[in-house]
Formats: C-alpha cells, sequence, structure tokens
C-alpha cells in the first residue's frame, strides 16, 4: 500500500491479484464504474493495486472525510493537550485514551517487557504527558462477541426463509467494510453483521457511561483509541458513529501504535524513564483490571468464539478446541463441525485482499459453504497491520510480527459471558441484553454505496 499523491502515481502491492478498476488520467484518478464493479470486470489499468490503496483514493473518500481523517495525528493531540495551559477552562478537554489488545502486544516486544509491564509504561507515559484516563478495549470487545454470537443464531435459524441471513460476514474490519459497501454492495452489505466493532462500542461507552459516572459533559472529553491500523482512522469518522443526542463523535481520534512511539520520541522519552501506572477501571474502581485477551489466532477471536457458542445454543455441543484447516494459504482457514457424519457448521478465516477477492468470486458463482466468514483486510490479521507492524519497503516485518503473536498468546484466555464487568454494564448502561437500548448502541448497518464520491483532489495522507 503506496503513498497516495496527485497525478498519475502507480500504486502496487505485493498481495494484490486482480487490478483495481479505476482509470488513471492526467486529471487525477477518477471514481470506480459502477457497471464494472458489478460485473467485476476490470480494465484500463496498468498497476495492480490494494484494498488498502484503494481507501486513499477519492473514489472512497468524500472531502468531509479525508478533512477529518487528517486531523487525526499527533498535531492534534498535541493541540488539545497544550489546551491544559490556557486560562479559558471552558476549553479544557479530559483526555481518555483506549488501546487495543492488539497493539499491546507491540509495545511489549518494542519495550522488551511482557505485556502487562507494558501496559503499564504506555498508560505512565501517557498521563505523564496530560492523558487523564487509560483504558484497554477488551471490555469492548466483549460486548461485540457477545452480540455477534447471538445474531449468528439468530440468522442461522432463519436461513430457509431468508437469503441473506448466511453466510454472516464479521464487521470489526474497517478495511473490509470499506471495500464490501463501495465495491461488492448489495451482494455482501446485507450479510455483514449488525454488532458495532469493539472501537465504536468503546467509544459509546467512554462518551455516554464513562462520562456520566465521572459527572462530565461529553463534549468535555477527548477520546483517543490506540489501534494497529489506519484504517480505524476512517471508522471513527461514520456518520453512523456520531450521537447525535451527546452531538459528539464516539472517537475523536486514532493513533497507530507507532504513532504513540513517535509520540513518546517527540517528548525525548526513554521507557526507562517512565514510571509503571496501573490501567483504569471503566468503573472508576482501585486496582488494575486484570490484562487478558480473547480466543483467536491475534485478532479478537469472533470466529472461534461465535462457533463453540453456536455448537452448543444449536446443537448441544461442548467444543473445547477448534482445529483449523489450511486451504489456498495460512490466511485461508475453516472450521468444521461434524456429527454421525454430518457437517453442522463450517465457518472460515478469511485474511487479505487476495483471499477476499477469492471468497467473492465464489461467492458470486453461489460456491461459499460457509454459515460464517470471519474478514480481515490484513494478511495475518490485526496485529499486522500497518501502524505497527510495517517494515522495509512496505512489507510487514515478520520477525515482529512472530514476536508479537507470541506475546499476544502468553495472556490468558477470559469468556466475555464470564465478565461480571459485561454483566454490569449490560443492566446498568443498556438496560438489558435484549433492550432497545442495547440494540441502538450496539449495533449498526452497512449499506451498499457503489456509487463514490465524484470530487477531484485526492487526500493528502499517507495510508
Amino acid at each position: 500500500m503506496s503513498e497516495v499523491s496527485i497525478g498519475r502515481k502507480k500504486e502496487k502491492c505485493e498481495n494484490c491479484t486482480k487490478q483495481c478498476n479505476k482509470k488513471q488520467s492526467d486529471e487525477g484518478i477518477n471514481s470506480l464504474q459502477e457497471k464494472d464493479v458489478a460485473n467485476g470486470e476490470v480494465r484500463d489499468t496498468t498497476q495492480p493495486v490494494l484494498l488498502s490503496a484503494c481507501l486513499s483514493c477519492e473514489g472512497c473518500l468524500s472531502e468531509d472525510e479525508s478533512y477529518r481523517i487528517s486531523q487525526q495525528n499527533l498535531e492534534e493531540i498535541n493541540r488539545v493537550l497544550a489546551l491544559r495551559e490556557k486560562c479559558d477552562t471552558s476549553k479544557h478537554k479530559v483526555l481518555v485514551v483506549s488501546v487495543c489488545p492488539q497493539s499491546l502486544p507491540f509495545f511489549a516486544v518494542k519495550f522488551g517487557l511482557d505485556v502487562p509491564e507494558a501496559a503499564q509504561k504506555i498508560c505512565g507515559f501517557l498521563k505523564s504527558v496530560g492523558v487523564r484516563y487509560v483504558f484497554d478495549t477488551m471490555l469492548a470487545a466483549s460486548f461485540s462477541i457477545l452480540e455477534s454470537q447471538r445474531e449468528f443464531v439468530q440468522r442461522f435459524r432463519r436461513r430457509h426463509h431468508d437469503a441473506n441471513a448466511v453466510p454472516m460476514f464479521t464487521s470489526s474490519c474497517p478495511g473490509w467494510i470499506r471495500y464490501a459497501e463501495r465495491v461488492l454492495g448489495s451482494l455482501v452489505t446485507p450479510h455483514i453483521c449488525t454488532a458495532r466493532s469493539p472501537q465504536q462500542i468503546m467509544g459509546s461507552l467512554v462518551k455516554d457511561y464513562f462520562s456520566k459516572q465521572q459527572k462530565l459533559n461529553s463534549e468535555q472529553v477527548y477520546h483517543v483509541v490506540v489501534a494497529p491500523c489506519f484504517d480505524k482512522k476512517l471508522e471513527a469518522v461514520r456518520d453512523e458513529f456520531y450521537s447525535s443526542l451527546l452531538e459528539t463523535q464516539d472517537v475523536d481520534c486514532v493513533l497507530t501504535s507507532g504513532e504513540i512511539l513517535q509520540l513518546m520520541q517527540q517528548y525525548k522519552v526513554s521507557v526507562e524513564d517512565v514510571d509503571s501506572v496501573p490501567l483504569d477501571h471503566v468503573f472508576g474502581e482501585a486496582g488494575e483490571p486484570a490484562l487478558a485477551r480473547h480466543e483467536g489466532r491475534g485478532s479478537e477471536g469472533f470466529l472461534e468464539h461465535i462457533f463453540k457458542h453456536a455448537a452448543k445454543e444449536l446443537f448441544g455441543l461442548d467444543v473445547q478446541d477448534i482445529v483449523y484447516k489450511t486451504l489456498r494459504n495460512r490466511d485461508f482457514q475453516e472450521v468444521t463441525l461434524e456429527k454421525d457424519g454430518e457437517t453442522l457448521l463450517q465457518f472460515a478465516a478469511v485474511y487479505g485482499f487476495r483471499n477476499i477477492q477469492t471468497l467473492v468470486h465464489r461467492m458470486r458463482k453461489g460456491r461459499v459453504p460457509y454459515q460464517l466468514v470471519e474478514v480481515l483486510s490484513c494478511p495475518g490479521g490485526c496485529l499486522s497491520g500497518r501502524g505497527q507492524a510495517e517494515g522495509d519497503g512496505g512489507k510487514p516485518d515478520r520477525p515482529l510480527v512472530q514476536q508479537m503473536e507470541e506475546a499476544y498468546s502468553s495472556l490468558p484466555v477470559r469468556l466475555p459471558q464470564l465478565n461480571p464487568a459485561v454483566e454490569r454494564l449490560y443492566q446498568d448502561w443498556l438496560d438489558g441484553q435484549d433492550s432497545p437500548r442495547a440494540q441502538q448502541i450496539l449495533h449498526t448497518h452497512y449499506n451498499s454505496q457503489t456509487q463514490p464520491p465524484t470530487h477531484t483532489l485526492p487526500p493528502d495522507i499517507q495510508w
């Protein structure tokens, strides 16, 4: 995924096997042609372009999106921090930072510490520069998994009279979602799980529940998410994630793990200089929350959690260990539940744009046997996000990714349904699991948008 610039710059990614159907001209890169997208045809291009490059062209980003994404950077964070020095207290912001579990192994490897120690160091640094509260997003991910589990069971039970019920595609990867909405359209969007991503649930949790607990107006809170992926910046500016009731975006800014290291360099701080400070509780309780992870290979483990839940809920079977069968490559694998020679469930994990293309090609031909597909645009999953794993030449730093995978695997697994904080929030914050409020806050919908904006100037950003 190369830098996007104005003009006829050719873009290429080693993982792409098809050309992007955008015509490049002296005036810039023209919009995707809806007819060609629908037919799966490509024409008039000379260089292949991968998903993340597509996301950063003007065919997918409106001018307003481009501007809002450009504000998500270290300069903006420094500006918000500097407001604390001004006498006008009405402009002061309470900074809250939520760190994704997939970012913590990056800091652990870079600092030469285990994950809990690295989390305390990051927390200590952020608080030393003016951040008030630092959370991890494990709690929000638990909500996303539980809601996805329930939705899958509902979809599976109506599969015989609802053509869009299965397969269900996971919805936590914003790169995949943008591609599905803008390119694949109605072929895919009705199949996308409506559960919000952990990032956006965390945004609602901070701006709504936590702010009220601290007797803060949501406008006083500036919420930053630290994520492994640049595409999370795009997710944060979606219109669906603006709360008209609170009159604020759920997430104000996304910084990548690498940008946090840059911030440390700006402040000329080394890890040895930073105090170890425990992460905060959403409930404001004393004592550090125990760091844990969800099941899976380095992302949030949606496939494994949903698979085990569905096996129990639908067929009364307890599944302890999940065995992956590698198909095309390690980023295209499937899991099957069988009983007495009958296949009951068949799920797939599809990572990387090359494999996504294969999946979509099969879907167009009606050859997708899966009831659920966990889709991620980054080969290798979230730990391989370009915001923390990119090495020389734009390729993933494989040794770094392997170290991060080992660090992530060292954390204990915690089942979301066994987390008492989740149950407490369902009652205190959401009025119960099946309430209208829970549906409103924890879910969204994705729509076909295959006719992209037509403005002519690409955003001056690197993606």
